[in-house]
C-alpha cells in the first residue's frame, strides 16, 4: 500500500510539474544608430546559445526564453560595431536595456561601401572619396559636397544636372553631362573626373544618367591627383550606388507631370536569409518624357542589381551592375537671330528633324572586396568594367549662320550639317591597397599603400557619315563655300537674296513649322572612320593619416604614369609616356567637439592627347594640364551633430588650358593659354534643425579668370560658364503630430550671376554673355501609413533662363515652370 501511495504521489507531482508553466526570463530594448534612427533587422542573440531574434521596423526587440543568472547579449548590425552587453537576470524578470546606440564601423568598410548607408536625412557623415578609407567628413582636410538620395527624392531630382545646384561652386555648363566646378569644366566621358563608387568610369556625355539607383552624389573639390591620378583641377564627381541593407524594404513610386512625363521606379532590398550573410538590392527605373524643347524626348530603362556577401565580420564582397538604355534625340541647343538678342527666338525651338535619334547603352559591372587580415591590417580591392555604345542620327548646326553669294551671313538662317555615327568604348579600372593601423609614441597612424590601373579602349567599328557645306557647280559634291571662286558653286535666289545651295537645307529660325522627315538620300556624305584608340595608366600611392591629440595630418604622394598608343593597331603604332609625381598634405585641428579647422595643399595633372580630347580636329600636340590647390576651411557640427556647417577659402591655379581657336575653317581647333586662377569662398549648411525640419543651403563666390594668355584681351576675363556668385537653399518641414500629421512643405531656390559663353567667332571677339537668373521651387508632401504623395513645382515664377552656352548658336535654356506628382508605397 505504501509503495502504491508513493507511486501515485510521484506521478501526481510529475503531472503537476508538466502542467505548471516554466519560469523564463527576457530582455527588451530599442536599437538606434548614431543619428538616433531606429535600426530594423538587427540581430540580438545570447552568446554561446542558439536563441536569437531581430529588431522591428521601430528598432524594438524582445528576446525571450533566457535562463536566469549571468548572460551575455550580443547585438549586431551589418556595417555597425557589434555590442556585447553582460547582465544578470532574475527568475521571471523582463529586463529593459533601454536605448542602445550602435556606431559606424569604419574599420570594416574600407574602399567602397559594401552595404547601404544607414542615415536617412540630408546629412551624410562618412565618405570614402577623400581618403580611400572610411573617414568622417569633418576629419578630412578638403572640401567635399554631397547630396543624398533623401534630398534628391524631396526635390524630385532625377538627373545629376538637377542635383548640382545644391553644391556650392558647382553649376551646369550645358544640359549635357557637363558641369563646372569652381570654374573648371568637368565632362562625362573624361577620364579621372567621373567616378562610380570611387572608380573611374565613363558616361555618354550627351545625356545625363538617371539618379534613381544612387545613394548620393558627391564632389571632392580641387585636384585629387594624389588619390586618383589625372583629375580635374575644379573637382572630381563620385556617384555612389545604393547598396543592400540588412533589413527588408521595398518601395514603388509612380510620377507624372509636365511635358508628358511618366516615371515608374522600384527599389527592393533585404537579406536572402536570417543570418544576413547574403544581402540583395535591386533598383528598376522606367522613364518616358517629352520636353519643353521641340522634338525632344527621353525614354530610359535602368536596372541596377547589387549583392553583398558577408561570410564573417572580416570579409565583405559586393557585386554591382548598372544597366542603362536610353532612346532620345540629341539636342544641340538653341540658336537666336544673328548673334543679336538672346530673347529673339523662343527657347523651345530646337534644330532637329523628325527622323533624328540617339540611342545609348551604358553598363558598369563592379566587384569589391574588403578583408581584415589582422586587427591592424586589411586588404581592399575593387574592379569596374564600363561599356558605352552610341547610335546617332542628327541634324545640327554647323556652328555658323548661312552665307549669301558675297559671303555675308544671313542672321535668320542657320547653316546645318548631318551626322550619322556609331561607336563604342570600354573602360577598366582596378584599385587595390593595404591599410595598416599602428601607434608610434602617441601618434595613431592609418597607413594606406596601393596601386591603381586603368585603361580606355575604343575598338574597331566606330564610323561616321557627315553631310555639310555647299553644292558644287555640277551638283555632285559639297564643300566649304569660298566667295573668291564663285563659279565652283550652285546658287539659288530666295526672298531676293542670292546664296549658294547648301548640301543640307538651312534652318529657318523664323519658320512657324520648320520640322519634317528629312530625305537622307538627298545629301552628299563624307565617310570618316574612328580609328581604334587606347590609353592606360598606372599609379602607386602612399598615404598616412596621423592623429596626435587634437591634430590630424593627412600626408600622401602618388607616382602616375600615363601611356597612349598612337596609331593603335597600325604598323606605325608607337607609345607615348607622361609621368607625374603628385603630393598631398593636409592638417586638421579640433578646436572643440563641434569645430574642426583645416588646411590643405594638393596637385593635379591631366594629359591632353587626341585620345583624351576625343577630337582629332582639336590640333596639338598639347602639354598636359598642371594644377594645384591651397585651401583653408572649417567644419562644424551643431544640434547634437544633426546640422553641419562647412566653410572654405581656396586658390586653384592651372596651366596649359585649351580654348577654342575661333577658326572659321576648322571650328573644332583648340589653342593653349598660359594660366588660369580661381579664388573663392564657399559655405554650406546641411542637416536637421529639428527631427522633422531638414535644410540644405549653400553660397559661393568664385573669381575664376585667365591670368596669362598670348591674347592680352583675355587676361582678367572670367572663365566660361563660371558665375562669380551663386547660391541655393532648400528646406522641408513635416508636421509630426495632431490632425495634420504627415503633411509637409518644401520650398527653395537658387541663383546664378551672369556668365560668359565658351566660343568666339574669331580670337579677338568677346564671348557672349549669359544673363543672371533666380529660380523659386516648392513642394507639398503627405504621408499616411505606407503611402506618400508628393507634388513638386519648379520655376514657380516661370523665369526664362539659360543654364549654359557656347555662343548664341548653341545656347542651353532651362525649363519653364513645370510640375511633377509622385505617389509612392513602401512595404
Amino acid at each position: 500500500m505504501k509503495k502504491l501511495s508513493l507511486l501515485l504521489t510521484t506521478a501526481l507531482l510529475a503531472i503537476l510539474s508538466f502542467a505548471q508553466p516554466s519560469i523564463t526570463q527576457s530582455v527588451k530594448g530599442k536599437l538606434v544608430d548614431s543619428d538616433n534612427n531606429p535600426l530594423a533587422g538587427a540581430t540580438i542573440s545570447v552568446k554561446d546559445h542558439s536563441i536569437s531574434t531581430v529588431s522591428s521596423n521601430e528598432g524594438l526587440f524582445l528576446l525571450s526564453g533566457l535562463k536566469s543568472g549571468k548572460q551575455s547579449i550580443l547585438i549586431s548590425y551589418v556595417g555597425l560595431i557589434a555590442e556585447e552587453i553582460k547582465t544578470e537576470l532574475k527568475p521571471g524578470e523582463t529586463l529593459n536595456l533601454g536605448i542602445i546606440e550602435l556606431n559606424n564601423n569604419s574599420k570594416v568598410l574600407q574602399t567602397v561601401e559594401i552595404t547601404g548607408r544607414k542615415e536617412k536625412t540630408y546629412k551624410n557623415s562618412i565618405s570614402f572619396i577623400g581618403s580611400k578609407t572610411a573617414t568622417a567628413l569633418k576629419d578630412l582636410p578638403q572640401s567635399v559636397s554631397y547630396v543624398t538620395k533623401e534630398l534628391m527624392l524631396d526635390q524630385g531630382a532625377i538627373r545629376v544636372g538637377d542635383v548640382v545646384k545644391n553644391f556650392s561652386g558647382v553649376n551646369q555648363f550645358t544640359f549635357y553631362d557637363d558641369i563646372t566646378i569652381r570654374g573648371f569644366r568637368v565632362q562625362g566621358g573624361e577620364g579621372g573626373v567621373q567616378l562610380l563608387n570611387g572608380l573611374r568610369t565613363t558616361t555618354g556625355f550627351w545625356k545625363q544618367p538617371l539618379t534613381n539607383f544612387l545613394e548620393r552624389v558627391e564632389v571632392i573639390k580641387g585636384p585629387s591627383g594624389a588619390l586618383f591620378g589625372n583629375s580635374s583641377p575644379g573637382g572630381t564627381i563620385n556617384r555612389v550606388t545604393k547598396k543592400p541593407l540588412a533589413e527588408k524594404k521595398q518601395s514603388l513610386s509612380f510620377t507624372t507631370g509636365s511635358f508628358n512625363t511618366l516615371r515608374a521606379l522600384a527599389d527592393f532590398t533585404g537579406p536572402f536569409n536570417n543570418n544576413q550573410k547574403v544581402l540583395y538590392r535591386i533598383n528598376i527605373g522606367y522613364e518616358n518624357a517629352q520636353s519643353f524643347r521641340d522634338l525632344q524626348f527621353n525614354k530610359n530603362y535602368v536596372i541596377a542589381p547589387s549583392v553583398s556577401f558577408i561570410p564573417n565580420e572580416k570579409t565583405k564582397v559586393n557585386f554591382d551592375l548598372v544597366y542603362n538604355y536610353s532612346d532620345s534625340r540629341l539636342d544641340r541647343g538653341q540658336a537666336v537671330f544673328g548673334d543679336s538678342s538672346i530673347y529673339s527666338v523662343p527657347i523651345s525651338k530646337s534644330l532637329n528633324q523628325i527622323n533624328d535619334y540617339l540611342k545609348e547603352t551604358n553598363y558598369t559591372i563592379t566587384t569589391s572586396l574588403s578583408h581584415q587580415l589582422t586587427n591592424r591590417l586589411s586588404f581592399n580591392a575593387s574592379y569596374v568594367r564600363t561599356c558605352y555604345e552610341e547610335d546617332l542620327l542628327e541634324h545640327r548646326s554647323a556652328n555658323t549662320y548661312a552665307k549669301d553669294s558675297a559671303n555675308n551671313t544671313i542672321p535668320t538662317l542657320v547653316e546645318m550639317q548631318v551626322f550619322i555615327r556609331k561607336r563604342k568604348r570600354f573602360v577598366d579600372n582596378l584599385s587595390a591597397f593595404l591599410t595598416y593601423e599602428f601607434t608610434i609614441a602617441k601618434a595613431e597612424n592609418k597607413l594606406v599603400v596601393g596601386y591603381d590601373y586603368g585603361q580606355e579602349v575604343q575598338p574597331f567599328g566606330g564610323s561616321q557619315l557627315q553631310a555639310s557645306g555647299y553644292r558644287n557647280n555640277t551638283n555632285t559634291a559639297a564643300s566649304t563655300y569660298n566667295a573668291t571662286t564663285p563659279a565652283k558653286f550652285l546658287y539659288e535666289t530666295v526672298n531676293g537674296i542670292k546664296r549658294p545651295v547648301p548640301n543640307v537645307a538651312h534652318f529657318d529660325l523664323t519658320a512657324t513649322s520648320p520640322y519634317f522627315i528629312a530625305d537622307m538620300s538627298k545629301y552628299f556624305f563624307v565617310r570618316r572612320a574612328f580609328d581604334p584608340t587606347k590609353y592606360y595608366f598606372g599609379g602607386w600611392y602612399i598615404q598616412d593619416q596621423i592623429t596626435v591629440g587634437r591634430f590630424q595630418a593627412l600626408l600622401g604622394v602618388r607616382g602616375e604614369t600615363y601611356r597612349e598608343l598612337v596609331n593603335y593597331l597600325k604598323p606605325t603604332e608607337k607609345k607615348t609616356k607622361t609621368t607625374a609625381l603628385l603630393p598631398r598634405a593636409g592638417l586638421v585641428y579640433s578646436v572643440n567637439r563641434n569645430i574642426n579647422v583645416y588646411a590643405t595643399y594638393t596637385q593635379g595633372f591631366q594629359p591632353q592627347t587626341a585620345t583624351v580630347l576625343a577630337n582629332p580636329n582639336a590640333g596639338g600636340p598639347f602639354d598636359p594640364l598642371e594644377s594645384n590647390l591651397i585651401e583653408f576651411g572649417a567644419k562644424s557640427e551643431w544640434l547634437n551633430k544633426h546640422l553641419v556647417i562647412n566653410t572654405s577659402v581656396y586658390q586653384i591655379k592651372q596651366r596649359n588650358t585649351l580654348y577654342n581657336a575661333g577658326s572659321t575653317t576648322q571650328p573644332d581647333s583648340m589653342r593653349q593659354v598660359g594660366e588660369e586662377t580661381a579664388k573663392g569662398f564657399e559655405i554650406e549648411a546641411t542637416g536637421n534643425i529639428l527631427p522633422n525640419w531638414n535644410i540644405m543651403a549653400s553660397y559661393a563666390y568664385n573669381d575664376a579668370s585667365i591670368t596669362e594668355s598670348p591674347l592680352a584681351k583675355e587676361v582678367g576675363r572670367q572663365k566660361p560658364n563660371a558665375p562669380k556668385q551663386q547660391g541655393n537653399v532648400w528646406t522641408k518641414y513635416v508636421i509630426n503630430k495632431g490632425q495634420l500629421k504627415g503633411i509637409g512643405i518644401g520650398i527653395g531656390g537658387n541663383f546664378v550671376t551672369e556668365r560668359f559663353g565658351s566660343i568666339v567667332r574669331s580670337p579677338g571677339d568677346d564671348p557672349k554673355v549669359l544673363p543672371a537668373y533666380s529660380l523659386l521651387n516648392a513642394a507639398l508632401y503627405y504621408q499616411f501609413e505606407k503611402f506618400s504623395v508628393q507634388v513638386n513645382i519648379n520655376n514657380l515664377t516661370n523665369k526664362t533662363h539659360w543654364v549654359g552656352g557656347y555662343d548664341y548658336i548653341r545656347l542651353f535654356p532651362g525649363a519653364p515652370r513645370n510640375w511633377l506628382a509622385t505617389v509612392a508605397y513602401t512595404f
